[in-house]
């Protein structure tokens, strides 16, 4: 394995934002030669970004054959857009070194959970747009910004809604002195557009600090712009399951929901999109 670890300092970053790359051992032996990558935002509700959901979900995807990377990003007293900015860069510096550590630049996978979640389909809503390329690359062309573009979206039990369905620290926590003015625009189901990538969702139906509607709320903002969506909803289990099993349960022990365990082996086979075929 090749690990990596890249401070990142954009305007507003706080110490200890850095981006940790996992890539799997290049080998003549094995025949793939090019991986697609997920790029991780654990959740945390913009007050700090959670353990239980950057290395145990990172590894079981890189298990699987998948090249990943976890971003501990900037978190409160850090506000709106700083996150943003350090998914983007993390993006770039990804494609950079695509050749290098044998990525496929055109299978970066954003994923997150919860307010992780958020910042990944905000991302996915608005990487295209001047505020964040005009900072990110130095100007606003077209080139420029396919430099920032995510491949896919997978979020986990995301906060998606700034309305009735909200988690309102999230909201508060990101915001701050903005809140009034950038809710309607953070609340992503108001933002989704035709460059968001291909989704996967999953929630819990009794999910009580960020309601399963939030997902329904993006999932129906996606079908209305055609946007490719698989959405799993499952019958039981409470909030920040990361795997759901064992392996990232909490201290508490709640975290370890049967039901919900094969949410990283759906996963797995829909980011078989990415799998290119070598003969081709």
């Amino acid at each position: 394995m090749i690990y990596k670890e890249f401070k990142i300092k954009e305007e507003g970053s706080l110490e200890g934002t850095k981006l940790s790359v996992y890539i799997q051992q290049p080998s003549d032996s094995l025949k793939i030669s090019k991986r697609p990558l997920v790029l991780i935002c654990p959740g945390g509700g913009y007050a700090y970004t959670s353990d239980r959901e950057a290395e145990p979900i990172a590894f079981a995807f890189m298990g699987k054959g998948f090249n990943v990377a976890i971003l501990k990003y900037s978190c409160y007293p850090a506000h709106f857009p700083t996150a943003l900015l350090e998914v983007g860069r993390s993006i770039i510096i990804i494609r950079e070194h695509a050749k290098e550590w044998e990525i496929d630049p055109d299978a970066i996978v954003v994923q997150g959970c919860s307010a992780g979640g958020h910042l990944a389909a905000s991302y996915a809503c608005f990487w295209q747009e001047d505020f964040l390329c005009g900072k990110l690359t130095g100007t606003n062309t077209k080139d420029n910004k396919e430099i920032l573009r995510p491949n896919g979206l997978i979020l986990c039990y995301p906060v998606i809604t700034g309305g009735e369905f909200a988690h309102r620290d999230s909201f508060k926590n990101l915001l701050g002195e903005k809140y009034d003015e950038l809710l309607e625009k953070m609340s992503l189901e108001n933002s989704v557009n035709e460059e968001v990538p291909r989704t996967f969702i999953w929630h819990t139906f009794t999910d009580g600090s960020v309601p399963v509607e939030n997902s329904y709320l993006f999932a129906m903002a996606l079908k209305r712009c055609n946007i490719n969506t698989e959405l799993h909803v499952f019958p039981e289990g409470g909030h920040g399951l990361a795997l759901a099993n064992w392996i990232s349960v909490g201290r508490e022990g709640k975290e370890s929901v049967r039901a919900c365990e094969p949410w990283i082996d759906l996963a797995v086979t829909w980011m078989g999109y990415y799998l290119k075929n070598e003969d081709e």
